[in-house]
């Protein structure tokens, strides 16, 4: 752990920095974030971001609690685990320490840590995020939409699948090896999702939210892994996500993408959540045409800024 102060008339404010934060700055952490999500409707650090607060030191992690008088008012994260794009950050003030330079704050230590060398992400896209972008010299970079659409009304999206190919369930800790390999194979292209370890896998099963029932396999008629789609359920809100669907290289272009979708909405319907939502990059020009053709519709927008290189 490191500290520094910074200078500031009246109530003086602190940063530390630490490798893995003490169970009690995790809980901290946690509770400032859900007063976050509940003022700005969406969740200000990503799932892998949460994950990362709890179980102990990751390589190439870091956590930057802001403070003033020992109140925490802020906290980031930042992620130099990509060996040729920048270090990426999540940020957020709670929400009653706004509109005091916290957040400058936060930017100015998170470009200070990596050379300015930054990436961060802007969940919601909210009108701050996007003028505290500018204030520190980053541009757009990535857009990443949330689309949603009913789960009623599947009846014309039947899944057929390519001959030869059938569809089971995932099997904790039988597939989990096969499944990080295509994933990896599926995501080559996509750094994020594409490096996901055991220890990731493993972080995932030990949510509340895992149900194997939901995470479907495609093999061939030789027993290897072609496909996934792993569904989510997000009870509290109604929604079915399609939370990562991949097809291997060497099977695309068949449908078997189109199928799998139908089978992990038809899944989520039938535990009665009336909406399904998922993610993906605007730029991705194919994938969003066909989700449209689903009759998915956009529902919100995550931007991510970088420093110029």
């Amino acid at each position: 752990m490191t500290s520094d102060d910074f200078a500031r008339p009246g109530r003086p404010r602190s940063l530390q920095t630490y490798a893995a934060l003490p169970p009690e700055r995790t809980e901290a952490v946690l509770a400032l974030l859900a007063e976050a999500a509940r003022a700005d409707g969406s969740q200000a650090v990503s799932e892998q971001g949460r994950l990362q607060l709890r179980g102990g030191d990751r390589e190439g992690v870091s956590h930057l609690l802001l403070s003033v008088d020992g109140e925490l008012v802020g906290y980031a994260q930042l992620e130099d685990t990509d060996p040729v794009e920048p270090p990426a950050a999540e940020l957020v003030v709670h929400p009653s320490h706004r509109g005091h330079g916290h957040g400058r704050a936060l930017g100015n230590a998170l470009l200070a840590a990596s050379g300015k060398r930054l990436r961060v992400w802007a969940h919601g896209g909210h009108s701050a995020a996007r003028h505290l972008a500018q204030v520190l010299g980053l541009t757009l970079f990535r857009e990443l939409r949330q689309l949603r659409r009913p789960l009623a009304g599947l009846g014309g999206l039947e899944p057929v699948l390519p001959e030869g190919v059938r569809v089971r369930t995932f099997v904790p800790g039988r597939d989990d090896a096969a499944w990080l390999a295509l994933n990896a194979a599926a995501f080559a292209h996509h750094p994020e999702q594409g490096s996901l370890t055991q220890r990731d896998l493993d972080d995932r099963k030990a949510e509340p939210w895992f149900d194997p029932e939901g995470f479907f396999l495609a093999e061939d008629e030789g027993g290897r892994l072609v496909g996934f789609h792993w569904t989510k359920a997000h009870e509290a809100e109604g929604l079915g996500e399609v939370y990562v669907l991949g097809v291997s290289p060497d099977a695309q272009g068949g449908g078997l993408g189109k199928s799998l979708t139908a089978i992990g909405l038809r899944y989520l319907a039938g535990r009665g959540l009336p909406t399904a939502m998922l993610y993906v990059d605007a730029d991705n020009k194919a994938a969003v045409s066909v989700y449209e053709r689903l009759g998915f519709v956009t529902h919100e927008t995550d931007l991510m800024y970088r420093t110029e290189t």
